[in-house]
């Protein structure tokens, strides 16, 4: 009889959640975007609860100061807190991304899908998506600015009425790549056998779109929620700088950074603390967004 004892354990065999996790953690940007994007969140929502000071508290004898150990960041011209109002700054500027992410997801999603699966539909969606890229966004996004901001800020209150206009004026301005994305791949997967198989046994058109199409199209959705997220911080930070986003006691980075101006050569530091934050949040978020295009795309695994 052969003597199996000393024979090597089998190696079980590895989950796609596996494989999905070492395509990602092998693209060394990505994974060190993943925990640079980690780090900024959990230091403006949790920072708070460890640095204390509020934001809008006014101490004018230390105003435009310097770094100390007092004030990391230094303080602004009426003397309040810098570090602070980063981390004020930098949850308004990511909550604003996130739902405007959110909100052009959705609408390209279900414009893509659509005009893919649909043929009938798919020329008027398209002239449509041409139409919203040939028009100017910044222009656009100051009329929507300036026709609705009073409108909305009666309504819901000066800071609750800005964050929709500019959540909504980001997100009905940003769909159009996530369209193009999701169409093309749409297009593709209608001609596949299992779709082809599914249509011959009566599936009826939702249970199509929802049982074969959208989970085969995760992939290019999740990597432009990726990139619509840096896409709406730097729309949000533009607004704001142009002095058509929240109101001057409200901070954002953008606004941060339009406050600083002022005093670039008095103090710049204080225009460097939100340019760079601004600067590290999309840059991490894009590294995250290639490493997901990476490894959810099969096409290209293992490259």
């Amino acid at each position: 009889m052969i003597d199996r004892s000393t024979d090597p354990a089998p190696i079980p065999p590895s989950s796609q959640w596996d494989d999905l996790w070492h395509q990602f953690a092998a693209h060394r940007g990505a994974l060190v975007g993943a925990i640079l994007f980690a780090i900024i969140v959990l230091t403006v929502f949790m920072g708070p609860y460890f640095w204390t000071l509020d934001p809008s508290y006014i101490d004018i004898r230390a105003r435009n100061a310097g770094p100390t150990f007092a004030h990391p960041f230094g303080t602004d011209q009426l003397g309040r807190d810098t570090f602070a109002r980063m981390m004020a700054g930098g949850r308004v500027s990511l909550s604003v991304g996130i739902a405007a992410m959110v909100l052009g997801l959705v609408i390209g999603a279900a414009v893509g899908v659509t005009a893919g699966y649909f043929r009938r539909l798919d020329g008027i969606l398209m002239r449509l998506t041409d139409l919203f890229l040939a028009l100017p966004l910044l222009p656009l996004l100051l009329v929507m600015v300036m026709l609705f901001r009073e409108p909305l800020s009666a309504n819901f209150g000066p800071e609750a009425g800005i964050f929709i206009l500019i959540v909504a004026a980001i997100g009905l301005t940003s769909w159009m790549p996530t369209a193009r994305i999701v169409r093309g791949d749409v297009l593709a997967l209608k001609e596949r056998e299992f779709m082809l198989a599914a249509r011959s046994i009566g599936t009826s058109n939702v249970q199509m779109i929802l049982r074969h199409i959208l989970p085969n199209v995760l992939s290019p959705i999740m990597v432009s929620a990726t990139l619509g997220i840096a896409n709406a911080i730097i729309t949000e930070s533009a607004l704001s700088f142009l002095g058509l986003g929240f109101p001057p006691d409200f901070p954002t980075w953008g606004r941060l950074l339009f406050d600083a101006t002022d005093y670039i050569q008095q103090n710049p530091e204080r225009v460097i603390w939100p340019g760079v934050a601004i600067s590290l949040t999309v840059l991490s978020v894009n590294y995250l967004g290639d490493g997901l295009r990476d490894a959810l795309d099969p096409r290209i695994r293992g490259r």
